[in-house]
């Protein structure tokens, strides 16, 4: 997403309520101070193995922390014990699994900026300041987050549903700021779900998007409906055109679904025979090296400029032909399988009649 994301951030952040990150080993956090006083947590938070330096944070909101780690700044008026512990290990734990979607690990010494706030009272006050004219726009945001200039601004929704927001509004900030282009929105919001889910174990969160049950419900609920969109038209859409389309939750939820599978089929299909594909494909990104025409490689370079329609109906079905597959239609039925398969577990629950 970009500083100016019309449709595409409200579809993005109303809709991302995940299942989240499954909790374990709890009790041990009972130490931690009760006292909503920022330095007793800044002393407790100092000894956390992902935490560089923390020091408290003077703010118009409310009492908070500044806490570094190795790859992010993260500013919080959220002074829950759990949250403070965890926060800091998840979002490194995060930049790892990012890395994941490269051949190779992006060398970087750039600290990425977040800000959790406590309640939505003080995202809105902070929000109002930060976007400025474009407050309006972010402010229909129900529930979740956004990234914007190159920033992460979140709020408080739960433990479970606030790591999965920051897990997939980190990979659009990770992007951002470390691949030399954007990606079409497939594939950026494709990646993104894949960090949705997660374990934590012996201090690492552990993402694990095969157990992202929100998205694997959408897409069994799309498949039984018959509405699964053709991969053709789906990787040259993006969220704003499925609002503006159908104008139903239901459309932008199989959208961000399927998308899901998609990205999950390019990685795990038949073992992974398109994984080497896949690879160079972000790493084209990354670097710079797409096939693209000039007017396209301006675009994708400069992302000061607002996102055209002309981005993903022109850009993105040239890249997945290049890189994936310049036969769509061949790879239709086995997209459709391996939806099939993956779902094949998941159970809806069919609400009662009135």
């Amino acid at each position: 997403m970009n500083n100016k994301p019309l449709k595409l951030i409200l579809v993005l952040s109303c809709l991302l309520l995940i299942w989240g990150c499954q909790e374990a080993q709890t009790s041990r956090f009972q130490s931690y101070p009760t006292a909503t006083n920022p330095r007793s947590y800044a002393e407790q938070l100092r000894n956390e193995p992902a935490v560089k330096d923390v020091q408290t944070w003077d703010n118009p909101y409310s009492n908070g922390l500044i806490i570094r780690t190795k790859h992010y700044r993260i500013y919080t008026t959220l002074l829950e014990p759990l949250m403070l512990r965890q926060v800091p290990a998840y979002m490194e734990s995060a930049f790892r699994a990012y890395q994941s979607q490269l051949p190779a690990p992006i060398e970087s010494s750039q600290i990425f900026d977040i800000y959790l706030f406590a309640n939505r009272g003080q995202w809105e006050q902070f929000t109002h300041t930060f976007v400025g004219n474009n407050a309006p726009l972010y402010l229909q945001i129900k529930k979740g987050a956004y990234v914007a200039n190159g920033t992460c601004v979140a709020y408080n929704i739960g433990r479970k549903q606030t790591f999965s927001v920051l897990g997939h509004e980190g990979w659009h900030q990770f992007n951002q700021h470390l691949f030399a282009y954007r990606l079409p929105s497939w594939l950026d919001e494709g990646i993104a779900t894949l960090f949705e889910t997660c374990k934590y174990s012996k201090g690492r969160f552990l993402f694990e998007p095969d157990k992202n049950l929100m998205r694997l419900g959408s897409l069994k609920q799309t498949m039984q409906t018959g509405q699964l969109i053709p991969l053709r038209q789906l990787i040259a859409l993006n969220p704003g055109q499925v609002v503006g389309h159908n104008g139903t939750d239901d459309a932008v939820i199989a959208f961000y679904a399927q998308n899901y599978a998609l990205v999950r089929f390019l990685r795990e299909h038949n073992y992974g025979i398109r994984l080497r594909k896949y690879h160079a494909m972000m790493l084209g990104g990354a670097e710079g090296t797409w096939p693209l025409k000039a007017e396209y490689t301006d675009l994708a370079a400069d992302r000061s400029r607002p996102l055209t329609v002309n981005w993903n109906t022109v850009v993105a079905p040239t890249l997945f032909a290049y890189y994936i597959d310049p036969d769509i239609a061949k790879l239709e039925a086995e997209y459709r399988a391996f939806c099939r398969k993956i779902t094949y577990h998941v159970r809806i629950k069919q609400s009662p009649k009135s």
